[in-house]
């Protein structure tokens, strides 16, 4: 069924609803729902409609592409994780480097515009990147609050062309989270589960990787760009129940995305 009206957030999202849960994930994730940008330069409390609160948009957003650059270079890289699970579905495989392409992107365009990001090194949950559920859920989760993200910098930065280019990405982060879905379903998963914290189902014909009719804002837990700072905290510090303690840095997703597959081309790589 199709989502109709934006969903307001009561959040403990289940990474996989069968295990993750019963080991503690959902105590770490707990931490997610105070905020998703906060430490990334913001004090609690937005400043809308100055260079201030521009500033703080600004590092939040490239905080949120760092972690999402290095999230689809290790979906791609992991051996025997996701990517190579989509073995001879060349457009799954072909959306994940768009995805990594299109984030080191968003990345470098923010970075080049006074965005500073709050980490380098960042954390998952446990059984990311190779058990098919927990890493639908998590990509599914974290475009959730990337969406929600720039729809709050489309309200609150000071600039016409700050809103058309939080649009612009925004629009992008949407269309990664409808094909997380249409991977899920490639998977063999029946469902997803992100922010709003209900599984949602990926099996036509009554459902479909596209089941929104309006972006959410999850405006309850996410009133602000500070509230979107504090909830990356299990994944920009170490020690979050069910996260691992492996350590993923920026600085080793820089390069080529995958010795697999040729890039792909991007047909627009600039805000216009």
């Amino acid at each position: 069924m199709i989502e109709s009206e934006p969903n307001q957030l009561t959040f403990n999202p289940s990474l996989d609803r069968r295990s993750l849960l019963q080991k503690g994930t959902a105590a770490g994730l707990g931490l997610f729902a105070g905020g998703l940008l906060a430490g990334c330069g913001g004090s609690g409390t937005s400043s809308v409609g100055s260079s201030s609160g521009d500033k703080s948009i600004l590092n939040a957003a490239a905080t949120a592409e760092a972690l999402a650059t290095v999230m689809y270079y290790n979906l791609i890289n992991t051996p025997n994780g996701i990517y190579q699970q989509l073995a001879g579905n060349t457009p799954d495989q072909a959306y994940l480097v768009a995805g990594f392409e299109q984030e080191l992107n968003h990345y470098e365009f923010l970075t080049a515009n006074g965005g500073t990001s709050a980490a380098s090194t960042f954390y998952f949950p446990k059984n990311m990147f190779i058990d098919p559920q927990t890493t639908v859920n998590t990509l599914v989760l974290l475009e959730d609050a990337f969406i929600a993200a720039y729809l709050i910098g489309i309200r609150d930065f000071s600039s016409s062309a700050l809103k058309v280019i939080a649009g612009q990405i925004m629009g992008v982060e949407a269309e990664h989270r409808a094909l997380a879905r249409v991977i899920a379903h490639d998977l063999n998963l029946s469902q997803t589960t992100g922010l709003n914290n209900t599984a949602e189902s990926v099996s036509p014909p009554s459902a479909s990787a596209n089941n929104l009719a309006y972006e959410r804002t999850f405006s309850s837990a996410l009133p602000n760009i500070s509230a979107v700072v504090t909830a990356l905290t299990p994944f920009i510090k170490p020690g979050a129940a069910g996260f691992a303690t492996t350590t993923f840095t920026f600085a080793s997703a820089s390069g080529n995305p995958s010795a697999n597959q040729s890039p792909v081309t991007l047909n627009d790589t600039s805000p216009s």
